[in-house]
């Protein structure tokens, strides 16, 4: 009687994964005939493009996104309001460094947030450091007048790409109050990439005491070359100017979609990318791939006449880049209703090959969903378990939500974040479709879940 009680539920559980194969083999033929993410993120670069935080193409984007949504039947589409930051970039920027009385252009971009230079620019010698420790040992004798040049790159052994990112970024968030302290008058900070190019990729700086000087980022190839005339002649002079400024808070929107579950609608999946990106290019990677690859996971499922036992929520947050209002607004509003968020995807680290998904969440929780690489891993789908989830959806950590980010691999993000390349030309239809694929897949997963 044990042995056939033993083979009864062992039956039962293979039906189940049977079942579960078959659907997730449907989910991806779907995408990968019939998928339309691409198309949606040609027209969000090309027909949109640019997409900052209070501009009028992230307006245009919240008017598309949310017709988008409309058109495909979801159960219900609706904004909601947040309140964004407003920096404009002003007029394209200048530099170049002073060498032997040679002019050497560079190139250049003002990060974000970033007060404008003199109107007339900004000319002073420049001193190369490569962390905060040096700055300080440097002190106000050497810094007081003068620019401070942050040139410590990504680290290149790091597979990870992203940690490479994170052991580099603080000289850019940070790096402009830290050698105001000093009394330097501005910084230029190598750009977070790890291919040499000319390419100057701007994002976030913040100001924390010690006075507001202008920061800019320099390309890699550029950051190259002025290091290297900086050994010969340690007492160049670096011109930049640039026009950027701060303009009050503008109104803005969340934009939410979703189909409602027929058995615990009050249980909600979240799944989502930030609709805003900088304004040097098209936000491609960064993040209309994760934006056009949400909406698609739920216009697949419903393709397939799936019935969703929990709500299914597609998000377009608002502001990631310059200030995380959006997901911060989303989550407050989710506690003031007492909704229940159980699960919540994001997809914001490029539209590239597949790899797997990081999980914020308890043990029992990863150790539940690190049980799906069986099903997900014939899809390229190995990396499945403790890892990081999204800015936007980390607020909902608070109210319980396990957290899930999406993973497709790294090795090429860099080349393109926060940069004018980041173009609807540098993502891959295939590779857009099987990421679409594989968050609709973990959807299905999830809300199958006792």
């Amino acid at each position: 009687m044990k042995k056939l009680l033993l083979f009864l539920l062992f039956s039962v559980s293979a039906l189940g994964q049977n079942l579960d194969s078959i659907f997730i083999k449907n989910i991806y033929n779907e995408t990968l005939v019939n998928g339309q993410s691409y198309e949606n993120l040609r027209f969000l670069c090309k027909n949109i493009g640019p997409r900052l935080s209070g501009s009028f193409g992230a307006q245009k984007a919240v008017d598309y996104t949310k017709k988008l949504m409309e058109s495909y039947g979801f159960d219900k589409v609706f904004l909601q309001e947040v309140m964004v930051p407003n920096w404009v970039r002003g007029a394209k920027e200048e530099a170049y460094f002073v060498d032997n009385g040679k002019k050497n252009k560079v190139a250049i971009a003002a990060l974000g947030g970033s007060v404008a230079t003199p109107k007339n620019g900004l000319l002073a010698e420049i001193i190369e450091v490569r962390n905060f420790k040096e700055l300080k040992e440097l002190g106000v004798n050497e810094i007081k007048g003068k620019v401070v040049f942050y040139n410590r790159p990504m680290d290149p052994t790091k597979i990870n790409t992203f940690e490479a990112y994170g052991g580099a970024v603080d000289q850019r968030g940070g790096g402009a109050s830290q050698a105001a302290q000093f009394g330097a008058i501005g910084v230029i900070v190598r750009s977070m990439n790890l291919r040499e190019d000319d390419f100057p990729h701007t994002g976030s700086m913040r100001y924390s005491g010690g006075g507001m000087i202008p920061g800019a980022a320099i390309s890699t190839k550029s950051a190259n070359r002025l290091s290297a005339s900086l050994k010969n002649n340690p007492k160049l002079k670096f011109f930049f100017k640039q026009n950027c400024e701060t303009l009050a808070d503008a109104p803005s929107h969340n934009v939410i979609g979703e189909i409602l579950g027929s058995e615990k609608p009050d249980e909600i999946i979240g799944v989502g990318g930030h609709l805003d990106s900088w304004d040097l290019a098209e936000g491609a990677h960064d993040d209309g791939t994760g934006c056009m690859q949400s909406i698609e996971a739920l216009r697949i499922l419903k393709a397939l006449g799936y019935k969703p036992k929990r709500t299914i929520r597609v998000v377009m947050f608002m502001n990631e880049e310059n200030g995380l209002k959006g997901g911060t607004a989303y989550a407050d509003e989710a506690v003031k209703k007492n909704e229940k968020h159980v699960y919540a995807i994001e997809s914001d680290s490029g539209g590239f090959t597949p790899r797997g998904f990081g999980i914020v969440g308890n043990e029992e929780q990863i150790n539940q969903l690190t049980s799906f690489r069986n099903l997900l891993s014939p899809y390229g789908l190995h990396e499945i378990g403790k890892g990081s989830g999204g800015a936007d959806i980390g607020p909902l950590a608070k109210t319980g939500t396990v957290i899930i980010g999406f993973k497709p691999d790294s090795q090429r993000y860099f080349d393109y974040h926060h940069a004018s390349n980041d173009t609807f030309e540098s993502v891959n239809k295939r590779e857009l479709d099987l990421g679409a694929g594989s968050m609709a897949s973990l959807v299905y997963l999830l809300d199958n879940l006792n």
